[in-house]
């Protein structure tokens, strides 16, 4: 149980480092020394498949803590004999109105180890991106080895009835957040908690962010992810790396997570001033390594400068609620940055992933680029499409405090529908759900700023069945575009398709059976997730999951779970995905600068004067702007006299030619106009 002692009250300031380190009670109720980036003490030995070999043919090692399993043709004494060998056991839950209870299942039957990998899905109506069509599915070792009809199966295959229900490929959650040390505290998802509700909602892999501080080797942090993901995951699962700061180190070390470490997405910030934000300069230089390296460059678009000064004025208005953290962080902070982030990719002619798309202006900017033919893909997530920010002006404090997440929701009711639109027609192509998730008391660290309430909402687990909702159910997309922005077009952009994201011979048995009629109600008492709060409580969604199968095991089945820890693998991402890099090279040698063939300049040349040769002080090399504080700045004419051009206007009655001799007054004696002295 979370230690619940409030933490000493200090007055807010003005410049309050938003990201500053806080206590927080550790669970044997010892104060330990934290950083910004809390350390998770509970590493695990690595454990993954090898790069350079076919993930779905490896089979994984045994943990170290754990004895391999016997081979599926012991013999009754030689089982005998070994009655202290134990097998990993899988915990059944089943779910009830009121609350979620964790019980012991039995552990895996290996004896009968050949005919558990068989399943047979019979009479289901397969959906992949492209096509639906009816046909029976024959899976074994994990891998889809027969589709079709009249099929000839070994016998000894468990057969699940799927008739009248649809057949869909697992879902690609393509943006996770778990354990994931933040604002003082850590997500209270770990891998372990976060990939099981992610299996119950349909999500058969999830591909978190490696993300540690400035100054840290980003294959440092790569190991700690592996470490901390390895001996949790229920699911399969990838990375993204997160480049929180930049130099050659840098630039080494994407090198080498890409070569030999199956990374090929790399994430920059325009937000968090201080603690992740790059400034523009060096997004270019990442943009062209991401490039040159075949990876695909992702942002976090927001304007991490103003959000910076904005967040000050709120709290100097006196606004410290959540109702704060979505003030200074309007539309028009995410567009801009989104604008700026295509226009700096496409100068570098390196693909963008704009990430967390969350208003209707971010969409704009991301559709109008495509339309002009910037290589953009832009994921709106399940909170964007499920809720808006109407929720931060609640009166509780808690439910408006549970919706903060960076960039916020957004207040315009109409904004999920939105971006539903586009999400239907292509204009965006993938969901994620930036799933990062903080208890009450966790939340409670900002309860007088709202800046130091930890970002991040739920969401692994529904987003399935609220994309469904919004999206198929509404009439919005027909099943075979709900794979597409659930599983395929992930698969396809990161680069392990057809391994995931499609039921075809020799793709990963990753398998969903979806009824449409059924509904479910959405609820923190009833969700699998560790978090005590969840932004669609009380929304009904037609769609519900009845199977879930990942890598040809059923972990789902009859409102039971049965997930073990550790049982997902670490799926490589290669570079040089062909959605993504299939038509760069011919972009770059279309747009490469060509030099114009003329002949020669034969013409008079004045001599020129070198500006280091003119006496007095060396005029900018910017003649709008003067070195000097005179505001004349224009050159007199050829004839020596004033530009007329040049403004001579100057709050002190000052003149240009003030300090000019001036030529002797002439009188005349009919002057022009006549004499004033006449008789009029």
């Amino acid at each position: 149980m979370a230690d619940k002692r409030k933490p000493k009250e200090k007055e807010p300031e003005d410049d309050y480092d938003f990201f500053a380190p806080h206590p927080h009670p550790t669970p044997d109720k010892v104060r330990v020394k934290q950083s910004f980036f809390e350390y998770m003490p509970d590493a695990y030995a690595g454990k993954s498949i090898a790069f350079s070999e076919s993930p779905k043919k490896t089979k994984q090692p045994p943990k170290s803590d754990e004895t391999p399993p016997p081979e599926p043709e012991t013999s009754k004494q030689e089982t005998e004999q070994k009655p202290e060998e134990k097998e990993p056991k899988p915990v059944q839950e089943e779910i009830s109105c009121v609350q979620t209870r964790t019980i012991e299942a039995n552990p895996w039957d290996t004896s009968t180890v050949s005919a558990q990998s068989r399943l047979f899905i019979k009479g289901g109506k397969i959906v992949n991106d492209d096509q639906s069509f009816d046909a029976d599915i024959y899976i074994e070792d994990g891998i889809i080895k027969q589709v079709g009809n009249n099929l000839v199966i070994p016998g000894g295959a468990r057969t699940i009835e799927a008739k009248g229900k649809l057949v869909l490929p697992g879902g690609i959650d393509t943006h996770t957040h778990m354990q994931l040390p933040f604002m003082g505290t850590h997500a209270i998802d770990d891998f372990y908690s976060g990939t099981k509700a992610a299996l119950a909602g349909g999500t058969t892999m999830i591909i978190d962010f490696v993300l540690d501080q400035k100054g840290v080797s980003l294959l440092e942090a790569y190991d700690k992810w592996r470490g901390w993901a390895d001996g949790k995951v229920c699911c399969d699962y990838g990375l993204h790396v997160g480049v929180t700061w930049w130099g050659p180190q840098v630039a080494k070390d994407m090198e080498v997570l890409c070569a030999e470490k199956g990374i090929n997405s790399f994430k920059m910030f325009l937000a968090y001033k201080d603690v992740f934000m790059l400034e523009d300069n060096e997004l270019y230089e990442s943009f062209k390594k991401c490039k040159q390296l075949g990876a695909l460059a992702m942002v976090h678009a927001e304007n991490g400068h103003l959000i910076a000064e904005k967040s000050r004025e709120m709290i100097q208005l006196g606004i410290t609620g959540p109702e704060g953290h979505e003030m200074c962080r309007p539309e028009e902070v995410e567009a801009e940055a989104t604008n700026r982030a295509i226009t700096i990719a496409n100068e570098a002619n390196c693909p963008l992933y704009i990430v967390h798309v969350m208003s209707k202006s971010a969409a704009d900017v991301v559709t109008n680029a495509r339309r002009k033919g910037n290589i953009v893909f832009g994921e709106p997530i399940a909170a964007s499409l499920g809720t808006d920010g109407t929720h931060y002006h609640n009166t509780c404090w808690r439910h408006a405090a549970g919706h903060v997440m960076g960039p916020p929701l957004r207040p315009d009711s109409t904004t999920p529908g939105y971006l539903m639109d586009l999400l239907a027609n292509n204009d965006l192509q993938v969901t994620g759900t930036d799933n990062c998730t903080f208890n009450a008391d966790q939340k409670a660290l900002g309860k007088d700023d709202f800046r130091r309430i930890p970002n991040g909402v739920n969401g692994v687990e529904d987003r399935m069945s609220v994309v469904w909702e919004k999206g198929v159910h509404s009439g919005k997309m027909d099943p075979c575009r709900f794979v597409a922005v659930t599983s395929t077009n992930a698969a396809k952009i990161f680069n392990i398709y057809p391994q995931k994201g499609r039921i075809a011979v020799g793709s990963d048995a990753d398998i969903v059976i979806w009824d449409p009629k059924e509904t479910r109600t959405i609820s923190a008492k009833t969700h699998h997730q560790a978090v005590d709060f969840n932004i669609f409580e009380g929304m009904v969604c037609h769609g519900v999951p009845l199977y879930v199968i990942t890598n040809g095991h059923v972990v789902l089945e009859e409102g039971q779970l049965k997930v073990t820890q550790g049982m997902g693998r670490f799926i490589p991402t290669p570079c040089n995905s062909q959605m993504v890099f299939g038509r760069v090279a011919d972009r770059e040698r279309s747009r490469m600068p060509v030099k114009v063939d003329r002949e020669p300049y034969t013409g008079p040349v004045i001599e020129g004067i070198e500006m280091n040769n003119l006496d007095g002080p060396i005029k900018s090399e910017n003649p709008i702007v003067p070195d000097s504080a005179e505001f004349h700045n224009r050159p007199p004419t050829r004839g020596g006299n004033r530009n007329l051009q040049d403004s001579s206007f100057s709050l002190s009655g000052a003149q240009i030619d003030d300090k000019a001799p001036r030529r002797a007054q002439i009188r005349t004696s009919n002057p022009p106009g006549g004499k004033s002295s006449g008789l009029w």
